[in-house]
């Protein structure tokens, strides 16, 4: 079947499997590249012993590599991304194989690839890619959902978000992302007054970045990572302002390794090192995590 919305390019291969490519705000030198990532998704049994389902990474290695081809600039939207769930250890979204294929993938042609964008966390994150080097090549932001969803998965806590909506700001020339704000519904603040979507942040103005390139996204990961002001502001972040509490040692490391290491192998080196790094004991980890948490609540907004 046909989606008449798409150019007759893309429904060429939109009935093969839901994804397409076509120019991005019909530009030349830009382009869009809308994968169907439900393939790869861990619960679909119907693609667990399939290669490559529906020949996706096959064709979206030929639409990039025509693309550098063609000096275009790509951006890649998804629904289930890669990597692993912040709020679950060792929770993966892709099969372990499609996970390896897709990083390989950005790997490969992050020279043009100036955007992803992913969302089914109803969360608020991102994920880096980095060069076997060392340094950012690539990040893909994870945006929250709209729906309050509660998470079922065994083990979370609370998966709750506030509902929220995320604008992209871009360079109209380049179309590198410069900025990120997010608006959000104050679920509780409705319950009991009235309904009011207002800003919840800027990502520039957050975190102290000049924008929201793979090197600025690189270095407010850092700070998530070694300051509790930071990693207490993103926290509350991550879920539309609804989960307030504190971020401990533990959930510090599996936001920082889910951001830091979408690669399987990467993710567990990560949480090892991070877990074996922690030196502060137990009850004292828990005592300063506290007073951290409360003068970053006092100081750090």
């Amino acid at each position: 079947m046909k989606n008449k919305a798409l150019l007759e390019s893309s429904n060429a291969f939109f009935p093969t499997g839901g994804y397409y490519t076509e120019k991005l705000l019909n530009q030349t030198g830009f382009r869009v590249l809308v994968l169907n990532t439900n393939l790869y998704y861990d619960q679909n049994k119907v693609t667990e012993n399939l290669k490559d389902p529906a020949d996706q990474f096959t064709w979206a290695d030929q639409v990039l590599t025509e693309a550098a081809k063609a000096k275009e600039k790509v951006y890649i939207i998804g629904h289930v991304p890669p990597g692993f769930f912040e709020k679950k250890r060792h929770k993966p979204w892709f099969k372990a194989e499609f996970n390896k294929h897709y990083v390989d993938l950005v790997q490969k042609h992050h020279d043009i690839i100036i955007g992803q964008f992913f969302g089914h966390h109803h969360t608020d994150s991102f994920r880096m890619f980095y060069s076997t080097s060392g340094s950012p090549i690539s990040a893909m932001f994870v945006t929250p959902g709209v729906t309050p969803w509660k998470t079922t998965l065994p083990g979370v806590a609370d998966g709750a978000n506030n509902p929220g909506i995320r604008v992209f700001e871009y360079d109209s020339k380049t179309l590198l992302v410069k900025d990120v704000v997010t608006y959000y519904l104050n679920l509780s603040r409705a319950n009991i007054a009235e309904t009011r979507w207002e800003k919840e942040y800027r990502l520039t103005e957050a975190f102290r970045v000049p924008d929201a390139s793979p090197a600025s996204m690189h270095h407010i990961l850092e700070r998530i990572a070694n300051d509790n002001c930071y990693l207490q502001k993103y926290y509350g972040f991550n879920s539309v302002n609804y989960d307030l509490a504190v971020c401990n040692e533990g959930c510090r490391i599996d936001h920082v390794c889910a951001m830091r290491e979408v690669d399987f192998e990467a993710y567990k080196h990560c949480v090892e090192k991070e877990g074996t790094s922690s030196t502060v004991p137990g009850l004292l980890a828990v005592a300063l995590a506290l007073i951290l948490g409360m003068w970053a609540s006092h100081e750090c907004f």
